[in-house]
């Protein structure tokens, strides 16, 4: 089967898992021989969109960067994988539109357990008033409504969510099924279940 360019897109609350499930998808698929670039969504605001707020324009703005990143690298088959918070859903769906071949993941995980998770205490802080605009506290997210994968990362283990998206895309034809199989027992998954504060 021809590689085909395609775009991976976690979205999920601060420290639901995204970046973790991109990177355990990430290695899988380079193992089947798919060229792969992940988009992290705190490295795009270190770099590519330096400078903007959190207002809903500005994220709205990293999220359109992010999308435009991925759709130059999917047309030229690569794999794009994005781990953006990306909290509101009519921009999630404009960039659906504009790439084409999109792969949404919802990351669900509740509240109380992304506080618990959270080693920095921002969540935490933003229960009690004092940071203010925290995404899923006094800021919305707005919940996927036809995510093509949902994981719930409060109840599975990061590799039972990673082998559930790759299994996704197999049943779309996006990447073929491995002949030795997605494996549990990965040590690079273990050392990143195994990091604290994984996000």
């Amino acid at each position: 089967m021809e590689q085909k360019g395609f775009t991976l897109w976690f979205t999920g609350l601060s420290g639901a898992g995204k970046s973790t499930l991109a990177r355990l998808v990430e290695t899988e698929l380079i193992a089947r021989g798919h060229r792969v670039e992940v988009l992290d969504g705190d490295v795009i605001r270190t770099n590519l969109s330096k400078g903007l707020g959190f207002s809903k324009k500005d994220r709205d703005t990293n999220i359109r960067r992010i999308g435009f990143v991925c759709n130059l690298l999917a047309r030229n088959q690569v794999v794009a994988i994005a781990a953006a918070i990306s909290p509101y859903r009519d921009v999630r769906d404009e960039v659906r539109r504009d790439i084409g071949t999109f792969v949404e993941v919802y990351v669900k995980c509740p509240i109380d357990v992304l506080a618990e998770r959270d080693v920095k205490g921002l969540y935490k802080r933003a229960l009690a008033g004092e940071i203010k605009n925290f995404t899923g506290v006094d800021d919305p997210y707005e919940a996927p409504l036809a995510a093509e994968v949902i994981v719930e990362t409060d109840i599975e283990s990061a590799e039972e969510s990673a082998a559930r998206i790759i299994a996704k895309l197999e049943d779309m034809s996006l990447v073929m099924p491995s002949t030795s199989g997605y494996t549990e027992n990965d040590e690079d998954s273990r050392r990143s279940l195994d990091a604290p504060g994984y996000a």
